[in-house]
């Protein structure tokens, strides 16, 4: 762990204790900074995570947080589930503070170079794989961020040795960024989303391009070649750039990985072309899923994992949690959790990637998107569409005339009964909500558990 500030002279806030706020304070601690920490809520669960926090550098705040303690900050680390609108940010003295994400603090104190991946969707998918595929090469290797450990968390793992450090990384990260520049960054795709979170999606797509800020000439990057948002935002960016395509082949000038038609996953990189897997032997579903695993693989020529290896964790890598798993087959039915398809476009991809007929479970809490871009997809796929949460409404409204449509506004078992009640043999119900679960459920993850729970029950 690197230490390039005098912290024990500063006085940081830290504002968000969820897990990277937990994180933060105690790199900061460890570094000698004095830390206020505070956070609106104040539940026992909370209180439980951080009862360790609090000591002789530390003061931990629950149930607000105080703004004279934080206009008195050298620094405040923002965690990312705090939107630009909270009420604590109206405070003018805050305003002024210097203000960065626990993206930010850690990129600071972390020896080994980083692999940032970004995009709209399949971040925690190429993320993982990636650093799947690192480790099949031999590299030790620490993969955080929004998946798994906080990054201020391997930061201050002085012990671990890490070689390359792979980050999902997230628009509400990198909007709060400084210094921050990765060694190789990956841009996966880029679509609407969180608006309810950003202004607008400029203010989205802003923050995203903010990956390129503090490029030069030895960076490196991954880059969605089908992708004209992807390819606009990194017009002239410096460094060297690696292209990957799944409907296309490379353009002359281009290096990087793409699908023959025959299926089979290749690179081209400094003039040599290598075959590695075809995409029927890749245990992840769809097209988009083929992607991720190109951009893997250009993470992968650039880090210099040999061939062999990254043949091995093509096709040993399996589906991550609530991404496109099968959990249950019953009566000829299979029952798919995408409960990580929190917006029109992953659902889209959900759609598309499959070859049965779907009964669509769509809802939840709404992000300000429209559900009828989804119709051109649903036409000769979905046989009917479930709509619950507080999206419901909206849903009935654009699909209703168009698809079969039940409205359920009972609870989430009502919602799987009536999924029970329209699948026939060979079909799909797909969890692809196009929205947030906050209305329902804690998060994503506990909405795919019960959607699995559910799911291997008699229901009828």
């Amino acid at each position: 762990m690197k230490t390039p500030e005098a912290w024990s002279e500063l006085h940081v806030g830290v504002l968000g204790l969820g897990r990277s706020g937990r994180a933060a304070t105690r790199l900061l601690a460890q570094a000698g900074a004095s830390v206020y920490a505070s956070d609106v809520a104040d539940t026992q669960e909370l209180r439980a995570q951080t009862k360790g926090l609090r000591g002789p550098q530390v003061e931990v705040e629950l149930g607000r947080h105080d703004a004279g303690q934080l206009e008195r900050c050298d620094l405040v680390v923002v965690s990312p589930g705090i939107p630009p609108s909270a009420e604590v940010f109206q405070v003018p003295g805050l305003r002024e503070r210097p203000m960065i994400s626990e993206l930010e603090l850690a990129f600071r104190f972390l020896d080994a170079p980083m692999i940032a991946i970004t995009g709209t969707n399949g971040k925690t998918t190429t993320t993982a794989w990636t650093g799947a595929m690192l480790e099949h090469g031999g590299t030790r290797v620490g993969v955080g961020g929004n998946i798994g450990r906080a990054l201020s968390e391997l930061a201050a793992d002085q012990d671990a040795g890490y070689e390359w450090v792979v980050a999902e990384v997230s628009s509400f990260q990198l909007a709060l960024i400084d210094r921050f520049k990765p060694a190789i960054g990956v841009f996966l795709n880029l679509c609407p989303d969180h608006l309810d979170w950003h202004v607008d999606v400029e203010d989205y797509y802003a923050a995203k391009a903010r990956l390129f800020d503090n490029a030069d000439s030895e960076s490196r990057w991954v880059l969605n070649g089908e992708d004209e948002g992807v390819r606009r935002l990194a017009e002239r960016i410096p460094g060297s750039a690696r292209y990957f395509r799944v409907s296309s082949r490379l353009e002359r000038d281009e290096e990087g990985a793409f699908l023959e038609p025959d299926g089979m996953l290749v690179t081209r990189c400094g003039g040599e072309k290598v075959d590695l897997v075809n995409k029927s032997e890749l245990r992840l579903l769809g097209a988009h899923n083929v992607a991720n695993a190109l951009a893997t693989v250009l993470v992968a020529t650039f880090v210099h994992v040999p061939a062999s290896a990254v043949r091995d964790a093509l096709r040993g890598f399996e589906p991550l949690p609530h991404r496109l798993q099968p959990v249950a087959e019953r009566d000829g039915v299979l029952w798919i959790d995408d409960s990580k398809a929190t917006n029109v476009a992953s659902t889209r991809m959900a759609l598309r990637s499959l070859e049965r007929p779907v009964v669509l479970l769509l809802g939840g809490r709404p992000k300000g998107e429209t559900f009828a871009s989804l119709l051109p997809d649903m036409r000769g796929r979905v046989r009917a569409v479930v709509a619950f949460g507080e999206a419901a409404a909206q849903i009935g409204a654009e699909l209703g005339s168009k698809v079969q449509l039940i409205r359920e506004d009972g609870p989430f078992e009502e919602v799987m009964r009536r999924a029970v009640e329209l699948a026939q043999p060979g079909d799909a119900v797909l969890l692809a909500p196009a929205c947030a679960s906050f209305d329902m459920f804690r998060n994503y993850e506990e909405r795919g558990e019960r959607f699995a729970d559910l799911a291997g029950r008699e229901l009828s």
